[in-house]
């Protein structure tokens, strides 16, 4: 079966967004087109250093280019997306693997995220060909979503993904675990119930 591409170049709006309580949601990322929208899942983590490796890699292209690209120094005001994901949500697949590119000509951002796939393997060695194979396979290589964002584009999405992430549950002043809203079993206090 051939690879299925939902590209987006540009988007109309690119997003991640949750669904749930916080300590029970599933992230997304949503990108939006006309009528056409794709959602994929992916974890809290994955939203987090999608985010700030976007915001190091247009630090660094400001940089390299002696702040002559067209990359703003901060998520412009009037691009600001805080409304909630479309929906109805249809999750096309989970992410496994994403990257990210800059293409200079343009100069726009490039983001991938390809869905996650297990691989059968009997050794490290064996694992890291299939894995290698499987990246390099354009046409028959799992389900991808690819989209292409301006500098803005890519300042506004990281600010907003990083307040999403930045939106569960508060630390324990304590030992920094989460806390639920009935509180929880926090190690530095020998195992005593804390409430929020």
């Amino acid at each position: 079966m051939s690879r299925q591409v939902f590209l987006y170049d540009p988007p109309d709006r690119f997003i991640a967004g949750t669904v749930g309580l916080p300590g029970r949601r599933t992230f997304f990322l949503q990108a939006t087109a006309g009528t056409r929208t794709t959602s994929v899942a992916l974890e809290k983590t994955q939203v987090a250093a999608l985010a700030e490796r976007m915001e190091e890699l247009l630090d660094e292209v400001v940089r390299r280019t002696g702040g002559n690209a067209a990359v703003p120094a901060v998520a412009p005001n009037e691009i600001t997306d805080t409304a909630p994901l479309e929906t109805p949500i249809e999750e096309e697949f989970r992410v496994g693997t994403m990257a990210l590119a800059w293409d200079g000509e343009e100069e726009r951002m490039i983001v991938e995220a390809q869905a996650l796939v297990e691989l059968d393997a009997e050794s490290e060695e064996d694992l890291a060909e299939a894995e290698e194979r499987l990246l390099q396979d354009e046409e028959n290589g799992p389900p991808m979503l690819r989209v292409r964002l301006s500098g803005a584009q890519a300042r506004a999405f990281a600010k907003r993904a990083l307040d999403v992430v930045n939106a569960g549950r508060p630390p324990c002043p304590l030992c920094s675990l989460p806390l639920d809203p009935e509180g929880h079993v926090c190690p530095r206090q020998n195992g005593y119930r804390r409430g929020a």
